[in-house]
């Protein structure tokens, strides 16, 4: 008995042994993939107007809205490698947060859009908030890892935000539609506020 107990105090003690740890999966270079899935959601310019084209794409129907989970990660996909040819372009933050305050008063009107603008849409949206994450980007950064990264979250995000959306209009009750486009009016409040902090130059002492 007394053996079997110093086998088995043996065996986890191996197994129970430290080893040498990679953080971030360094070694396979995948740490810039997951860094760029997660960068989007580091604060609200990214996941809030995301919610909201995927709550305005519920609104225009499934068939139309299918369209939109491949609009707009090809949208991020072509966006962050515009960041790469052309950086520093300075009109794009005004833009990224002037699309918060459009697609949430879209969405709070209701807007059904016919399907090229849905796409475009998509597209401009895509291109916008590729483009903004793309920036984070620095020299030692894996471009193409980063921007598969990002590319990816959004894919994700914006197809499960859809169908969730799309399932909640397909229940009972006339209140869903309302509680989605009062969502629309918050995110415009936003969007607009936001807009407008654009153009506050910061106190100087």
């Amino acid at each position: 008995m007394r053996a079997i107990v110093r086998r088995l105090a043996a065996t986890f003690a191996l197994v129970g042994a430290p080893a040498n740890a990679h953080a971030h999966l360094v070694n396979t270079r995948l740490g810039d993939f997951y860094g760029g899935m997660l960068h989007p959601l580091t604060g609200f310019q990214d996941p809030l107007p995301w919610l909201a084209l995927a709550i305005l794409a519920a609104l225009q129907g499934p068939r139309r809205a299918r369209w939109l989970l491949v609009a707009f990660p090809v949208g991020l996909l072509v966006g962050g490698g515009l960041s790469l040819i052309a950086p520093g372009v300075s009109f794009i933050p005004l833009l990224d947060v002037a699309l918060i305050a459009l697609i949430g008063m879209a969405v709070a009107a209701a807007v059904v859009m016919p399907l090229p603008a849905v796409i475009g849409l998509g597209v401009v949206i895509g291109l916008a908030h590729g483009y903004q994450n793309g920036q984070a980007m620095t020299e030692s950064t894996d471009h193409l890892l980063f921007i598969s990264g990002v590319t990816a979250i959004g894919y994700a995000s914006i197809t499960m935000a859809t169908a969730c959306a799309t399932a909640f209009l397909q229940g009972s009750g006339s209140w869903r539609l309302l509680a989605l486009r009062a969502s629309g009016s918050w995110v415009a409040a936003v969007g607009i506020m936001a807009f407008g902090l654009q153009f506050v130059a910061p106190a100087t002492h």
